[in-house]
């Protein structure tokens, strides 16, 4: 089996970003309704004249021919053809050698052109986690790789890129190291020393951030208890809340911490206007101010700088009277 299916855990995982509005369902950190799934196949090309699909095993695909470095390229060309070895050896009963200078024209089933296999190849998501187990099952092995390459739209191959392109699953790794460990306890215990001295002196900051943070950011108040949204954020950067990865959740109670006030009260206001439509997206998939028809943006962070220009004052007053009073409540 190839290196990178040593992992001791494989999840395809739902992203839920609580500021894009989602039909509602990001209150509820969904990205389907309820018993509902997406179901999608493995994507090919034409390519002289021949169907080609995307499943990260083929050596000659344009993302491993793009490759500048000559040694990441000849490790990625390593793993794909051990891969494939595999693939070959364990369902074909077919043996070659991954460093055979003829190791293509040997490959009888598993190459990136067969419909009877990658035809076949699809998921099914939806809210819960798909446990994948490629050490011991090789059709997980053919979708992991497959999403590395590309090969299925829905789903990003980290956490990253499902945060940078809205994408609403990615593939998510957990590889218990001591020295991952020790970075996440070291993170969680930073987020941790920020949250005390926050309490001390910064609590309506505090209360900006839980905003950011919840997806049911509605519920929290002029009258919520300092010490409800105190608790609330410890439990979040434990992993003991919406978000299971204590080091992600840690990270963005960093992150978040490190932001200004407006800006932060900006991202406050601008998430619970979505919720209760002060801010709708229409069908053109655009934000804009319902009251004035104000364009804000293709998203969050758009509708921030909107409203951080000058030249849009009425706007964030009439939004900010809105919100403030519903805090106010």
């Amino acid at each position: 089996m190839t290196q990178n299916s040593k992992t001791s855990k494989v999840r395809i995982k739902a992203y839920c970003d609580p500021t894009i509005e989602n039909m509602g369902l990001e209150n509820y950190n969904y990205v389907v309704f309820p018993n509902t799934f997406q179901v999608e196949s493995l994507a090919a090309i034409e390519q002289n004249g021949r169907t080609v699909y995307l499943t990260g095993l083929n050596e000659f695909a344009p993302y491993v021919k793009s490759i500048k470095d000559e040694k990441k390229k000849a490790a990625v060309i390593k793993d794909i053809r051990e891969t494939v070895a595999t693939l070959e050896r364990e369902r074909a009963f077919n043996q070659i050698d991954p460093e055979d200078k003829d190791f293509w024209t040997k490959v009888e089933t598993f190459r990136s052109d067969n419909t009877e296999v990658f035809g076949k190849l699809m998921l099914k998501l939806g809210n819960d986690d798909l446990i994948l187990d490629p050490a011991n099952n090789l059709d997980h092995l053919m979708i992991i790789k497959a999403v590395e390459g590309g090969g299925f739209s829905l789903v990003a191959p980290s956490y990253d890129d499902a945060r940078k392109f809205n994408k609403k699953w990615y593939l998510d790794r957990e590889i218990d190291t001591v020295a991952s460990k020790i970075s996440v306890t070291k993170i969680r215990n930073r987020a941790l020393s920020i949250l005390d001295e926050m309490a001390d002196d910064e609590q309506r900051k505090l209360f900006y951030i839980i905003k950011s943070i919840d997806g049911n950011s509605i519920q929290y108040t002029n009258r919520t208890l300092a010490d409800t949204i105190y608790s609330n954020l410890d439990r979040y950067i434990n992993g003991l809340s919406f978000e299971g990865s204590v080091k992600r959740a840690a990270q963005n109670f960093i992150d978040l911490s490190e932001m200004s006030n407006e800006d932060l009260k900006l991202k406050a206001i601008i998430k619970d206007a979505v919720f209760v439509k002060f801010i709708a997206a229409k069908s053109d998939g655009v934000l804009y101010e319902t009251s004035s028809n104000a364009l804000m943006g293709r998203n969050t962070a758009e509708a921030l700088e909107f409203l951080k220009n000058p030249a849009n004052d009425d706007v964030l007053d009439t939004l900010m009277a809105k919100v403030e009073q519903m805090w106010a409540q």
